[in-house]
């Protein structure tokens, strides 16, 4: 796949100085000046086991209504976004959604409307935040043992997220609920992509900004997120013994590491009393067979290979584990193949590949990996041709249409790509990866007013509003002989003044 750098000379970069109104543009400023102040300190491990995400809001009265927490939500992701490049990888991407989506169905929450960002970091870290949007780190990967345990994590927040611990609280939150909010935003920035002592720092002032208000997490919404998550699970028929076993795996890897405990143990304190309290709720459950499945191992080793800067480590990784005959042969050889792939090895990951192909000729990840390595190694005819057949079988796919359109850009079929990345931004249009490898196709195609139009839907979703207007500036300069697109522009420009409004009045 093509890897799209934020400083690409044809990217639409983002500006970095005018993200939000100016209201809420001071509380980020405020929010960013106290955390900067803080950096110095190194936190204790008592003072991070202590730190909790702060609270916004008061369901009981009725201050911050469900809309306004879900528009809430959304303004922070576009800042977010602003800040923390999102993991663009559309496997991984469909996994996990596929997942939430199916968890959300049995849960308690009632608006349907969740948005999933993945960050590619080593940390063990998820977060929830108003209005639906949970964030993910590939890290989860790498400390859980199978894919229920890692479940158990986005239960956790999805139960956060359907009791609305971040809105309940007193009626003078509703003062602070914007800069509560510009702390979590800074904290999880730093988390996601400082980490280490800076994201420690931040959570502890983002406390301490926050103390005063009680805007945290307090213990008696960490044991209802505790039994909500579990209870979800079982209704999802997961394995709710999973939930245990995870905390047991994130508590374990605090006290080898020694350094500092994983990120999300600071936001989410684990206990021995809260391990045998999830324990004690599942004793019946470890009499039951939960089936395993091989698609998380899989996932796991595309994670791991992602984090590992140095393909040659993962290729000794996961040649150790086929040697050693692991218990997922499989998804070694599946690893070791991604890893070849990224150190250029080409023959060798498609050896790999084939080996497992043998095996499982018709297995959709599988496929979709090996044309990667077709794409690789330029034979783009090849992979557009396997690329159709599985297409007809599997429409609108996802992952296969966003290789495809790879596919097609490499091989400079400009207009094509575009007619395949105009199809994504209708199936997902709050994706700002697709606008964003849109207008670059379109750059590239010689599609000016199109150009304009791409860069900007991708500045309006990560909150760059001025952009935005500028862009449309000029997509309708372009179009003044072409009066239906000069209506959409329009249109687009009143939509934007009202998105704008709308986050002047949070």
């Amino acid at each position: 796949m093509i890897n799209i750098e934020p400083n690409h000379p044809t990217a639409p970069a983002p500006a970095p100085n005018r993200l939000l109104p100016s209201s809420v543009l001071r509380f980020l400023s405020s929010a960013c000046l106290a955390l900067a102040l803080s950096l110095p300190f190194a936190a204790s491990p008592s003072q991070a086991a202590d730190v909790r995400l702060p609270v916004i809001g008061d369901t009981a009265s009725g201050i911050i209504s469900k809309q306004q927490e879900y528009e809430l939500g959304r303004t922070w992701l576009k800042v977010f976004r602003s800040r923390v490049r999102a993991y663009d990888d559309p496997l991984m991407q469909t996994y996990l959604e596929e997942l939430l989506y199916n968890l959300a169905t049995y849960s308690e929450l009632e608006d349907p409307r969740i948005e999933l960002v993945i960050v590619k970091n080593p940390s063990m870290n998820a977060f929830a935040v108003p209005g639906g949007v949970v964030g993910f780190h590939t890290g989860v990967f790498s400390y859980a043992d199978n894919e229920d345990q890692m479940v158990s994590i986005l239960a956790h927040e999805l139960a956060h997220l359907s009791q609305r611990h971040f809105s309940r609280g007193t009626q003078a939150q509703r003062a602070n609920s914007v800069l509560s909010m510009a702390g979590l935003l800074a904290s999880i920035v730093l988390a996601a992509t400082a980490g280490g002592d800076a994201a420690t720092a931040a959570m502890i002032t983002t406390q301490g900004l926050a103390l005063d208000s009680q805007l945290r997490y307090s213990r008696s919404n960490e044991q209802e997120a505790d039994r909500v998550g579990l209870a979800t699970m079982e209704r999802a028929n997961r394995d709710p013994s999973a939930v245990a076993g995870m905390f047991e795996n994130l508590l374990k890897s605090s006290r080898y590491t020694g350094s500092r405990p994983p990120e999300f143990l600071l936001t989410h304190p684990i206990t021995e009393k809260r391990i045998g309290d999830a324990r004690s709720r599942t004793m019946g459950a470890t009499m039951r067979h939960y089936a395993q499945n091989p698609e998380f191992y899989l996932m796991r080793a595309r994670a791991l290979v992602a984090m590992e800067n140095y393909p040659k480590n993962s290729i000794d990784r996961f040649t150790d584990e086929i040697n050693a005959n692991s218990l997922n042969t499989q998804a070694a050889r599946y690893g070791l193949a991604l890893a070849y792939l990224k150190n250029g090895e080409l023959n060798r990951a498609k050896q790999q590949m084939s080996q497992l192909l043998k095996v499982n000729p018709n297995h959709l990840t599988l496929l979709h990996s090996d044309i990667e390595v077709d794409i690789a190694a330029k034979n783009y005819d090849l992979a557009i041709a396997r690329l159709n057949n599985l297409l007809e079988l599997n429409q609108n796919n996802y992952p296969l249409l966003v290789l495809k359109s790879d596919a097609l850009w490499q091989q400079h079929r400009y207009d094509s790509a575009d007619d395949v990345l105009t199809l994504l931004s209708r199936m997902r249009p709050q994706d700002p990866m697709i606008w964003y490898r849109l207008a670059e196709v379109r750059g590239l195609a010689g599609n000016i007013s199109g150009l304009h139009q791409a860069r900007a839907e991708y500045f309006m979703l990560i909150g760059v509003f001025d952009k935005a207007r500028e862009q449309l500036g000029l997509a309708e300069s372009l179009a003044t002989g072409d009066f239906k697109q000069s209506s959409i522009i329009r249109q687009r420009l009143r939509d934007l003044a009202e998105m704008q409004e709308k986050a002047e009045k949070l």
